[in-house]
């Protein structure tokens, strides 16, 4: 009852009920009774806000906390706007730029080369140290708080070089630290 006033939204029995909540909510538990008689867990949410409750699942069901956040690595072009998405953004565009090396300037970050490219410079090596300091101790803070996902996006000017050698990069490494995470290349193929 607590739920529905603090929030003003109708019971989805409402009209069944002739508008009153606690009326609702019995036909509701009754239109459920047989569903609840199979069920193998019964968790009672009156008192839970949504967090706790999703902590509780995620408790039951998931073998380790890694597996509640879901991290995506993107890529993307600066001169294509910020993506909206994006929780952390890291601007890379300060590094080497494969661009003005011609045999690298039509190949992207997931070819070797330009990866070797962007990582030979010491301060390449050392703003991805410095990402991934950070990231480690924001990712059980964010698991805290009930975060399910979290997109760390890294952009250059085009978005073909720099950005993808980090989008690559940081999504591998959090693969091997048991998290799932899946890469996107927003702006790989724009001109």
């Amino acid at each position: 009852m607590k739920r529905y006033s603090e929030t003003r939204r109708k019971h989805p029995l409402d009209e069944i009920s002739g508008g009153d909540i606690l009326r609702a909510i019995e036909a509701e538990a009754e239109l459920l009774s047989e569903v609840r008689s199979k069920a193998d867990y019964i968790i009672d949410s009156s008192l839970l806000t949504s967090t706790q409750l999703k902590e509780q699942i995620a408790n039951m069901f998931l073998d380790k906390p890694s597996d509640r956040l879901n991290i995506s690595c993107m890529s993307f072009g600066f001169k294509y706007g910020v993506p909206g998405e994006a929780d952390l953004v890291f601007d890379v565009r300060c590094l080497p730029n494969p661009f003005y090396v011609p045999e690298l300037k039509h190949k992207t970050g997931l070819d070797k080369e330009v990866r070797d490219y962007v990582m030979a410079s010491e301060s390449s090596v050392e703003l991805e140290r410095r990402i991934r300091d950070m990231v480690d101790f924001m990712l059980p803070q964010y698991l805290q708080v009930g975060k399910s996902r979290l997109v760390i996006a890294f952009g250059c000017t085009g978005g073909k070089h720099r950005s993808i050698t980090f989008a690559e990069r940081t999504a591998e490494y959090y693969k091997e630290s048991g998290y799932s995470v899946m890469t996107v290349h927003r702006d790989k193929g724009k001109k």
